[in-house]
């Protein structure tokens, strides 16, 4: 009998929601073929079976939430296929008994707008989204292994535990509910998410928005018309409301607009794309150019590349940058390109055009859209010129790039000034203001236009 564990996906990754499965008990499964689909808090995944043989237990239902080594079905392999490889993870009887209710799991997902290269949906189960309810004790209340872990590392007391509302099924407390009460505490504040324990149930019935019940409140209902169409969110749609709100709850957002002219970008772009596809078949779009701007920038300015941790700044020594990509169903996501500061513009050519590619095939890794330290999101691919973008947590700041306009502008010259046709864009910094402040704000994404409008219209690739 050969025990089918939960796989480790990343290293930050401890535990995933089981959202389909695909395989019924009884069914035969051959060498590799998925079994079922795990979310974890980023993307979607398949689970292949490393053996062939028949499902015989399911020990897990969907929407269950699973840690990394935990048993999670039992095939029967009778001789067939490869042989069994060692358990890694507790006998089945013990994980019946470790067995969570069967709640969604409530994580974080961030991006604001797409990149030029749009991907294709992830595939991703509806589930019910349910209110706050009343503050529990620890004798009746699940509280997963991580949000057990986080509480510890971040000395949270049993007590405190009990009082925050949670977001998930049956009051569930969630990472990400905790995650915002460890920053109200932090500031000093009352979190809007913690409740007296003698505190009233809140009636099933009370309407809530996504990305507000975690945060303790509640949006007002709106009026259904005649032939509205009711329509619940998916997981990911929830997963995106739930990290905006919090974001814009926990830091205090402020945007800085500098009009950068690419005149010298557009021209030499026209005149090299064609023979770069060639020799290297990969296309050569704007993104990498301005990224390769904000990676100059952030080494000028390096406090831009920071993140809050309670009372102390962390200065990250990587430059890892997200691309926020949309979905063609209108979800989004952000693919993290690490240590982008070692890239040249090629290499970074071919690091966006991969990361879009896996995006659209739906093949991103866990760890493909974590360890972000800062974003870029390009809000000109749907012809805006400028947007606010909301800071994608815990980084503390985030770019715009708006649409490429031809533009009459005031050019100075020997002979006098004259107006000229050139290309324009606007870029949006937006950024928390709690450990980025105004004149250093301004200054980088006003460095970031300097990089584009000083290119050398030399330049090889």
């Amino acid at each position: 009998m050969f025990e089918l564990t939960m796989p480790k996906m990343g290293e930050s990754v401890a535990e995933a929601t089981i959202t389909q499965w695909l395989k019924n008990e009884g069914d035969a499964i051959a060498i590799d073929e998925s079994i079922l689909t795990i979310a974890t808090d980023k993307v979607d995944s398949d689970i292949p079976s490393p053996v062939a043989g028949i499902l015989t237990k399911k020990l897990f239902n969907e929407n269950d939430v699973i840690k990394v080594d935990q048993v999670i079905g039992l095939i029967e392999t009778g001789g067939a296929g490869s042989s069994p490889k060692p358990a890694t993870a507790a006998a089945p009887a013990k994980a019946e008994a470790d067995k969570p209710a069967a709640v969604p799991q409530a994580v974080e997902l961030s991006a604001e707008a797409p990149v030029a290269a749009a991907a294709a949906p992830s595939p991703s189960q509806p589930v019910a989204h349910s209110v706050p309810s009343e503050a529990k004790s620890s004798s009746t209340r699940f509280y997963s292994p991580l949000v057990r872990s986080m509480a510890s590392q971040e000395a949270v007391s049993q007590a405190e535990l009990d009082a925050i509302l949670g977001s998930g099924q049956d009051g569930r407390v969630t990472k990400k509910d905790l995650l915002a009460y460890i920053a109200q505490r932090a500031s000093g504040v009352q979190s809007m998410n913690s409740v007296p324990t003698a505190v009233a149930a809140v009636p099933a019935a009370v309407s809530s928005s996504a990305g507000t019940a975690s945060m303790g409140f509640k949006a007002p209902a709106p009026t259904i018309f005649p032939g509205d169409e009711i329509r619940e969110m998916d997981r990911m749609r929830r997963l995106i409301a739930d990290h905006m709100v919090m974001s814009k709850h926990v830091s205090p957002h402020v945007t800085s607009f500098v009009e950068a002219d690419v005149t010298l970008i557009v021209q030499w772009r026209e005149r090299v794309k064609s023979a770069y596809e060639k020799r290297e078949g990969e296309r050569l779009t704007f993104t990498p150019i301005f990224m390769e701007a904000v990676v100059k920038a952030i080494k000028d300015f390096p406090n831009i590349n920071v993140s809050v941790d309670g009372n102390s700044i962390v200065y990250h020594k990587p430059i890892n940058l997200g691309m926020a990509t949309a979905l063609p169903s209108g979800n989004l996501i952000v693919p993290v390109i690490k240590n982008a500061d070692r890239l040249s513009l090629s290499g970074m050519t071919k690091a966006v055009n991969e990361m879009a590619n896996l995006a659209r095939t739906n093949s991103l890794k866990p760890d493909d859209v974590q360890g972000g330290t800062y974003t870029v999101t390009n809000v000109g691919s749907f012809g805006n010129i400028l947007g606010t973008p909301i800071i994608n947590q815990p980084q503390a700041a985030i770019m715009a790039l708006g649409a490429i306009r031809k533009m009459p502008a005031v050019i100075e010259t020997p002979e006098g000034d004259v107006i000229a046709i050139r290309h324009k864009m606007f870029l949006s910094h937006s950024y928390d203001h709690r450990v980025v402040d105004g004149a250093l704000g301004g200054m980088f994404v006003r460095r970031v236009a300097d990089y584009l409008e000083q290119w050398d219209p030399n330049r090889e690739i």
